[in-house]
């Protein structure tokens, strides 16, 4: 699975956390990014939504 960070690459202390979820219009499932709270998880999954995509975001706690 690709993991992309709209900030950049996810660091190590990112591994645990809050991770952002897309499902693209086939059902395919990827992880967007890795987050320490939940705040800035759903910040992101919020701008992305914005974007006008037909993709769902969602968050999910990681670890």
């Amino acid at each position: 699975m690709e993991s992309v960070d709209p900030d950049g690459p996810p660091s190590a202390d990112r591994r645990e956390g809050w991770t952002v979820w897309r499902q693209d219009d086939n059902g395919n499932r990827y992880e967007v990014s890795r987050h320490a709270s939940r705040a800035e998880a759903d910040s992101t999954a919020a701008r992305m939504e914005a974007r006008g995509h037909k993709q769902t975001y969602w968050v999910s706690r990681s670890g």
